[in-house]
């Protein structure tokens, strides 16, 4: 994938997990696929609402449509989420090298108080 789309796929999957109902949809989504109906059920919004939801998720590529008889089931397309996970794998490497730092710079610390405090019984008179 060409850099630029690739910071154009980022983009819009970002502004598309961005909205709690289109999370929560495509966690549901994750579970198998549903009608647009099916999706509605658990929010307190119209039909309508959620497909300007599913447009958002389509076209960040997180969803997609397909055919089944009567029925119009949406799919959870998992491409762009793999694409975003490799994007921030990047950054949870750099936290952990520095949480990594950190831990060792604690352990010195620790050491060197531990190594300035009195034993027990040493130089003390009772």
């Amino acid at each position: 994938m060409h850099p630029a789309s690739t910071e154009a796929q980022l983009d819009a999957t970002f502004a598309a997990l961005a909205d709690p109902t289109r999370r929560a949809i495509l966690a549901r989504l994750a579970k198998g696929d549903a009608s647009v109906r099916e999706l509605a059920a658990p929010f307190a919004m119209s039909q309508p609402a959620i497909s300007k939801h599913l447009k958002v998720l389509e076209r960040a590529g997180l969803v997609r449509g397909g055919h089944d008889a009567q029925r119009r089931p949406r799919m959870l397309e998992a491409r762009p989420l793999s694409e975003a996970t490799q994007w921030l794998e990047g950054y949870r490497q750099f936290w952990e090298a520095r949480f990594e730092k950190l831990d060792g710079v604690l352990a010195e610390l620790k050491l060197r108080a531990e190594q300035r405090q009195p034993t027990k019984g040493k130089g003390r008179r009772k």
